[in-house]
């Protein structure tokens, strides 16, 4: 059986080492869980650890009602898909009903999740820019700085 590169080799040069994924996950059929101090205490500690434990880099972030998104870059050997489901279900423990039993027994999450390689410092500036201002154009707060589900974990060289 052959082996076959993970890029192919005329795309090397566009994709840098280590490079920044923007990611956009939403719950089943955009039920709002997502925006509680719990959830978003269970999402900033899986961030630290996976810095800490495995050079995993979770930079600028915001949680909605229904959908998070994210900035995350690791090391060589980084596979998003794996760390996107295990971020996932870390993230169903806090949705749980105080039973110990999921919401009306349906799923959290709706199948994959949306990934985008950042090209360039300005694409991180221009998604950040728009991500940052959801809350506000969902109606939820009047301004960026009074939604309480957004940061940034760990600073990620970039604009």
């Amino acid at each position: 059986m052959n082996s076959f590169p993970k890029v192919p080799p005329r795309l090397r040069p566009v994709f840098p080492n280590n490079p920044v994924f923007f990611v956009t996950a939403c719950t089943y059929r955009r039920r709002p869980l997502l925006a509680t101090e719990d959830v978003h205490k269970a999402f900033i500690l899986f961030s630290q650890r996976a810095y800490d434990e495995h050079g995993i880099a979770v930079g600028r972030y915001v949680l909605m009602p229904d959908h998070i998104h994210l900035f995350v870059c690791g090391p060589d050997d980084f596979e998003l898909g794996r760390w996107v489901g295990m971020l996932k279900q870390c993230l169903e423990k806090p949705i749980a009903s105080p039973a110990g039993r999921r919401l009306q027994k349906m799923p959290v999450w709706q199948r994959g999740f949306f990934d985008h390689v950042l090209r360039s410092d300005d694409s991180y500036a221009q998604k950040w820019n728009y991500v940052r201002d959801n809350p506000v154009r969902a109606g939820l707060v009047t301004s960026v700085d009074e939604w309480p589900y957004a940061g940034e974990i760990i600073f990620i060289d970039r604009a």
